[in-house]
């Protein structure tokens, strides 16, 4: 079975892998500690099972798991957390099963053992192709993003988005159409609009992959893109995010 656990806290880690391989020592477990190289990961190659906590240091597991389904849309996904409140988020989100921190034994056995006994029913080809999810992975979504305006809510169409850049203290949304500024942290977009198709690709700059237009390189042996509808901007890509930019996109 192939495995992966991410949680942002490495002792949490390594004791789940640990329980897990005492159940089943011929798994092939891989690790991430964030939401961004756990998108990464699952983008990369395939997996039977994840194992999520709710609180990444860059995003939340509830987020986490809608892009997660896309990508893997058969996969087993268990929410391992500290947090039981999340039990109905999970049951919302079609998570199989739920582990709570601290880890018993004998509960990680038995979720084990559901996980494989489901995985053991699907048919021999449960993994869609990679290549043609991805193509389909970051289309416009559905959905609306509440924003401030002149002491007003305004609720824009989260798949006219194109880009958002800080602004001073808060935050600039460019949109087809108009932009808005609002005073929120991009930290904040980032982990509302990941599961949307965005994709953080500098402190700077979050950008809706369905309107990147051109990429070309720039400083530092690294990318800069230009979006649909605002070609006269270039947004640098840092390097830290150019290998997760070129995964989501295809490259």
């Amino acid at each position: 079975m192939r495995i992966a656990v991410i949680d942002d806290e490495r002792p949490a880690r390594k004791e789940l892998i640990y329980q897990i391989k005492e159940v089943l020592p011929d798994s092939e477990i891989e690790e991430a500690d964030s939401g961004s190289s756990a998108i990464a990961l699952i983008g990369e190659k395939q997996f039977d099972l994840l194992f999520v906590d709710i609180n990444l240091n860059d995003m939340e597991g509830t987020n986490l798991v809608i892009v997660a389904r896309k990508l893997l849309p058969k996969v087993q996904i268990v929410f391992a957390t500290a947090y039981s409140q999340y039990a109905i988020k999970a049951f919302e989100l079609g998570v199989n099963n739920y582990l709570l921190k601290p880890f018993d034994p004998m509960r990680v056995r038995k979720v084990l053992e559901k996980c494989c006994e489901e995985l053991a029913q699907l048919p021999e080809n449960r993994q869609q192709d990679l290549a043609e999810e991805k193509s389909t992975v970051f289309l416009s979504s559905y959905g609306r993003l509440p924003v401030n305006v002149n002491k007003t809510i305004v609720f824009v169409d989260i798949e006219k988005i194109v880009y958002i850049e800080t602004a001073g203290r808060g935050c600039m949304l460019h949109t087809i159409g108009q932009d808005y500024t609002e005073n929120l942290l991009l930290g904040e977009y980032e982990k509302r609009l990941t599961p949307y198709g965005f994709c953080r690709i500098h402190k700077s700059f979050l950008v809706n992959l369905s309107y990147i237009s051109e990429m070309f390189p720039w400083a530092n042996n690294s990318l800069a893109v230009k979006m649909q509808g605002f070609e006269q901007n270039i947004l640098p890509v840092s390097r830290e995010k150019l290998k997760l930019l070129r995964q989501l996109v295809g490259m």
